[in-house]
């Protein structure tokens, strides 16, 4: 007798709106980011009964198309993980199947690598919030002492590492004095975290070269870890920025890729031109991750997805590092999301504490996941 595979039998569909501890300012590009996360949850039913969910954007189209679709063609081990067909829903496919084999998984995404886990990953993650909050400030100090205050509000809920948005003369305030006052609340900010935290830099595309090379001089003393998103990808400009840190004995690690990242950015990154590639956790998915981390893995080449807004990204990306060996950071935006129960992460000393359990770790109200469906999303099957 055959044995028929299961399938899949509902997709149910919602964006849940969570809250941050404080709202986030602007950045060079951006106007003010808000308090609200907005959570894109696709919940995924096999007609045997087994269920997970997680972040994805399917549209109703598209989720209709899969129903009925057998497991295997949704996802296997030859393809990695998620197969194309099932590319749209891919991070939920993995929280099923981990739950269905109850694993976590970050072990499944290990053993589907080659690769042996004992316990669960401990990455490291710096706090991302802070944005410029100090634009209404007239004074430099007082403006970099409120972005050192956020920081040691970070330090309370267990970060040690630190992502500090700049480039605010590209947009918000006169050049010369926007760039005087990103100096000063990276200083101030070196300042209060610390001398053994990590500092990283982020312009968000608000640099040129020059304004590059002017600001990591002033800032050198201050150890960045990284500079991102200095500029728009350029590959010439990459090369001179890098030659120019080598000649002035600078080792702070470029990185790049968040956005609409270059299509050659992974081979600018094999060329030695970028040494951090941030592609987006639910734009890229979970299985293109894997696929591209071990790419660049092979080459030494540091990950570190990017994420921000989506609240559940933070765990996503934890689970990474249970097969990627360069995994440097997960990005973590702090924020609580009614429905989502994520209770078993911690943030302990520059670390997430990654729970030990079923899938990713997380659960989901039924009553305020089925009434968001209702009210503002939609099910199929």
């Amino acid at each position: 007798m055959t044995v028929r595979d299961p399938r899949l039998a509902r997709v149910e569909w919602a964006e849940l709106q969570g809250s941050r501890p404080r709202a986030a300012g602007s950045n060079a590009r951006l106007g003010p980011h808000g308090a609200v996360v907005r959570v894109p949850v696709a919940r995924l039913t096999l007609d045997d009964g087994a269920s997970g969910f997680g972040l994805a954007r399917p549209t109703r189209r598209q989720a209709q198309d899969l129903i009925g679709t057998p497991l295997p063609a949704l996802f296997s081990t030859a393809a990695g993980g998620t197969t194309s067909r099932g590319l749209s829903i891919d991070i939920p496919l993995w929280d099923l199947l981990a739950r269905r084999e109850g694993t976590p998984v970050y072990a499944m995404a290990a053993r589907l690598t080659g690769r042996s886990v004992s316990g669960a990953p401990r990455p490291r993650c710096y706090d991302t919030t802070l944005y410029f909050d100090d634009l209404h400030l007239e004074d430099d100090g007082a403006a970099a002492a409120l972005i050192a205050g956020e920081a040691l509000q970070g330090q309370a809920r267990g970060h040690r590492h630190f992502k500090v948005k700049v480039g605010r003369g590209a947009r918000h305030m006169a050049l010369d004095a926007g760039t005087r006052r990103d100096i000063a609340v990276v200083r101030a900010t070196r300042e209060a975290i610390g001398p053994d935290a990590e500092l990283l830099i982020d312009a968000n595309d608000g640099y040129n070269l020059n304004l590059t090379e002017h600001v990591l001089s002033e800032i050198a003393g201050c150890r960045p870890f990284w500079v991102e998103e200095a500029f728009h990808e350029d590959p010439v400009l990459y090369a001179e920025l890098r030659d120019w840190m080598r000649a002035h004995e600078l080792p702070i690690l470029i990185a790049d890729g968040e956005g609409w990242a270059a299509p050659p950015l992974l081979e600018w990154a094999e060329r030695g031109l970028i040494d951090v590639v941030q592609l987006d956790i639910l734009g890229h998915g979970f299985t293109r991750w894997l696929a591209t981390g071990r790419r660049l893995d092979r080459r030494g080449i540091r990950s570190a997805p990017h994420h921000y807004g989506l609240h559940l990204g933070n765990f996503v990306a934890s689970h990474l590092a249970g097969a990627l060996e360069h995994l440097t950071f997960v990005e973590w935006d702090e924020a609580s999301t009614p429905g989502i129960d994520s209770d078993g992460y911690r943030i302990e000393d520059g670390v997430v504490r990654v729970p030990e359990r079923p899938g990713f770790g997380i659960d989901l109200d039924e009553a305020t996941f089925s009434a968001a469906v209702r009210d503002r999303g939609f099910a199929v099957g």
